[in-house]
């Protein structure tokens, strides 16, 4: 399930069905999926290979990735590795593939799960649940976002760490709360500056994205929060 913000910081939309895209080169095995995971209440598109993957990623935020490995061309595992350099979605891979080695590779490039065919379609679903419960962020009915133990009040920009409250200029109290709109999803630079307004310049995003990031960094050098999302712009990674 995804959550997000709307631009008044105050009322929560709730999106019920998670989008997935399923990519597989057998186009019987593609409908099969597309049918019944639909059924099962998730919004699905699907590709016949790893072009059409990209060109899907590129225009839209899924939730999950279903891959296939055997595909001719770019194999799944190849493309779970490029999707990994610069995009967390959930993937999980489908293939009749069954060694040690097969599997071992496919969590090195990583993929977050691997389902060998043929394999019972209410485990899949159960599968796909597991993945996006721990990816999504947690909101509570007062508008608090929770991430590891960090606390973010989204109405009035409060964040705390283990229950001790953490200084936030109003600048970056205002851009913490912009990405918290959409976690792991990226905003432009230039949506950042239009958002923050006062004639706000790129350069000026920059310098206090990068503050907000060393703040979240030296409360929590394990984490890496506020990420550049390459060609996209910036990004509040939240993994639960």
């Amino acid at each position: 399930m995804r959550q997000s913000i709307n631009n008044t910081v105050h009322d929560i939309e709730i999106e019920l069905e998670p989008l997935l895209l399923i990519v597989d080169d057998d186009s019987v095995i593609r409908r099969l999926l597309l049918d019944f995971l639909s059924a099962q209440g998730f919004r699905c598109e699907a590709a016949a290979n790893a072009a059409e993957a990209r060109t899907y990623i590129a225009m839209k935020k899924f939730d999950l990735i279903i891959l296939d490995i055997m595909m001719p061309g770019e194999t799944g595992i190849e493309l779970a590795g490029n999707i990994r350099l610069t995009d967390q979605t959930p993937i999980l891979l489908l293939t009749a593939r069954d060694q040690l080695a097969d599997k071992l590779e496919a969590f090195e490039v990583g993929a977050d799960d691997y389902l060998t065919k043929p394999f019972e379609p209410l485990e899949l679903v159960a599968r796909i649940k597991s993945q996006l419960r721990r990816q999504k962020p947690i909101i509570s009915e007062n508008n608090i976002l929770l991430f590891s133990n960090f606390s973010f009040d989204l109405k009035n920009g409060f964040l705390t760490h283990d229950s001790v409250t953490i200084a936030l200029t109003s600048t970056e109290r205002l851009l913490l709360k912009l990405l918290a709109q959409r976690p792991n999803q990226p905003f432009s630079r230039e949506d950042l500056a239009q958002k923050i307004g006062h004639r706000v310049s790129e350069r000026t995003v920059d310098v206090q994205v990068n503050r907000l990031r060393h703040k979240l960094k030296c409360i929590d050098p394990s984490l890496d929060l506020v990420q550049t999302i390459r060609h996209q712009g910036y990004a509040l990674i939240i993994n639960i």
